[in-house]
């Protein structure tokens, strides 16, 4: 996978066995950011992604100017992957090993990725999870219907048989 924008265009990071993740598409992470680009000032701004993975989402967001970027996962095998990606940049995004649920986060986050595994049925109780710590944007990626849990849509868009929801409180 290669970061598709900002300071650390083009570098490349490993990604975990599509089996346990699936990684966002380049051109989705692209369009996410653009998108995000005319809501946020992303210099001093901070980025949760609920559901790591690979970790590129959080990379992508520190490429672009994110000053405080933080990363959950609770897989530990994705989790060393994740490291040894972060490992390779200055100042990079915290990891939090833990599962997104439960994680007890009391920092506010002006922008939160939430893109768990899609039939997990956990849209829902992620929303209810970062009611609290949610500042700013939301982004949801989804192939379901999804109760938004009171957020308000701020645009969505479709690729293929996902959407990109953006919300706000």
């Amino acid at each position: 996978m290669i970061i598709t924008s900002g300071k650390f265009k083009g570098r490349k990071i490993t990604a975990p066995d599509e089996n346990i993740t699936r990684p966002t598409l380049s051109k989705v992470r692209m369009s996410v950011f653009n998108t995000l680009q005319s809501m946020v000032n992303f210099y001093g701004s901070s980025f949760l992604d609920m559901y790591a993975g690979s970790g590129i989402m959080g990379l992508e967001a520190m490429s672009r100017g994110f000053t405080n970027v933080t990363a959950i996962e609770k897989n530990p095998k994705v989790a060393n992957i994740i490291k040894s990606n972060f490992k390779k940049f200055e100042n990079p995004p915290k990891l939090i090993i833990a599962d997104s649920l439960k994680a007890k986060l009391t920092e506010k986050f002006d922008v939160i990725y939430i893109d768990p595994p899609y039939f997990a049925g956990i849209y829902e109780d992620s929303l209810k999870a970062i009611k609290d710590i949610a500042d700013g944007i939301v982004i949801l990626e989804h192939v379901t219907d999804v109760d938004f849990q009171g957020f308000k849509i701020v645009k969505q868009k479709k690729y293929g048989d996902k959407f990109i929801t953006f919300l706000s409180k």
